[in-house]
């Protein structure tokens, strides 16, 4: 319980200052009546305690199984078993990402008014689910890549700058349209669901091996799951596009 308290504490100091300046736009510069800000304190008490419950949660479950599972799988010695958890891992935790829900859906309105797609609901659900799904093959391929790399010794930094390397040149032949989408999913990719499964599962594999430093080889596998969706959105533009 002192740990839970400890955790609604921080989550109030962290976000009151976040508070503190919408109100003073809501009343000073919007001049919103007083009567807004009651909704806007129980909007702000509901965060915080959907915050504090998320981050004890982290600490209760998804750290421990992330890392107790890589430990379990290295022990185990079996790396295509590795793999396909790595690559499952990322795809799972991609497709359940609330941030990238609401940028396909607002991606596939935003299509369907520019003309890239039809505009009927079917068109927009088709263009949403095929958004997400290819970032979540993106994400599982990026663990992939990223247990690939803490089993070989593979470089991280030039593994990173290939990787941008193929980014700036898919950027050059995919469709306007779709560029921003593209770099913006790999940003909303990397939110609360797959960041602490992924680190948690990278740190503990890095551990399990004699010859890693989790601190070296345990992370960047969440910069290759930003990376690699720019990547694959792109290429799904293209198809889209030219298909």
């Amino acid at each position: 319980m002192v740990i839970f308290w400890r955790h609604t504490l921080g989550s109030l100091r962290d976000l009151t200052p976040i508070f503190l300046v919408i109100a003073v736009f809501q009343v000073l510069v919007l001049k919103r009546p007083l009567s807004e800000l009651a909704v806007l304190t129980e909007g702000a008490v509901l965060v915080v305690l959907g915050l504090t419950l998320f981050i004890y949660g982290l600490e209760l479950a998804l750290f421990p199984i992330g890392q107790a599972l890589a430990h379990a799988l290295a022990r185990k010695g079996s790396v295509p078993w590795l793999v396909i958890f790595a690559f499952v891992l990322g795809a799972g935790t991609t497709i359940a990402e609330p941030a990238l829900i609401a940028v396909a859906d607002e991606a596939a309105a935003v299509a369907s008014l520019a003309g890239f797609i039809s505009d009927t609901d079917m068109a927009r659900d088709n263009y949403a689910l095929g958004l997400r799904l290819t970032v979540a093959l993106s994400v599982g391929t990026a663990l992939v890549l990223g247990v690939t790399r803490i089993l070989t010794g593979w470089s991280l930094p030039r593994m990173i700058i290939g990787g941008y390397s193929i980014v700036v040149i898919v950027t050059l032949f995919a469709p306007p349209e779709i560029v921003g989408v593209a770099y913006d999913s790999g940003g909303v990719t990397t939110s609360t669901v797959t960041v602490p499964l992924v680190t948690a599962f990278g740190i503990g594999l890095a551990s399990s091996l004699a010859d890693r430093n989790p601190m070296t080889d345990g992370f960047g596998l969440i910069a290759f799951a930003s990376l690699t969706p720019i990547i694959f959105v792109m290429l799904f533009g293209m198809f889209v596009a030219w298909g």
